[in-house]
């Protein structure tokens, strides 16, 4: 992962976004599945994240972002790592936590298009950047602490 912490230098400057790792217990059996959005724009699998509005709290803005992509409300659960990186040639930083859903419907927007409900080895040979597959890893830790 890139930077784990919110002291990098360029966080000052930084686009600030937040998001989640989403997650639910398997209709069909009862394990952990993992929600991933299709960002048609991006042609990418991802968390679903967002940028955040001027003063918005990081964990409102997660929550709000999640229920707007996936149509998902959620729990929040444990804080995962901060992660840094460049987007558009502009520092990002992305403030992530776990969540568990507690209801709602997907429907397609012009932003996301598609979500799947995949196992945690699964949405992790799906996802698109090598930064949002430690995310699992570091859900799957945190939960086993739970």
């Amino acid at each position: 992962m890139t930077e784990n912490t919110d002291s990098a230098p360029e966080a000052a400057h930084a686009v600030r976004a937040a998001g989640c790792v989403l997650w639910r217990h398997s209709p069909e059996g009862g394990d952990i599945e993992i929600c991933l959005v299709h960002r048609p724009k991006y042609d990418d699998w991802s968390h679903p994240k967002g940028k955040l509005k001027r003063a918005e709290d990081a964990l409102a803005g997660a929550l709000r972002e999640v229920e707007e992509e996936t149509g998902h409300r959620c729990a929040p659960g444990p804080r995962l790592p901060t992660v840094h990186y460049f987007a558009n040639g502009r520092a990002k930083t992305v403030r992530y936590w776990a969540a568990r859903a507690t209801g709602g419907r997907f429907a397609p927007t012009a932003e996301v298009d598609r979500i799947l409900w995949l196992p945690p080895a699964a949405a992790r040979d799906r996802l698109t950047q090598p930064r949002d597959r430690e995310l699992i890893d570091e859900f799957l830790t945190a939960l086993r602490h739970l």
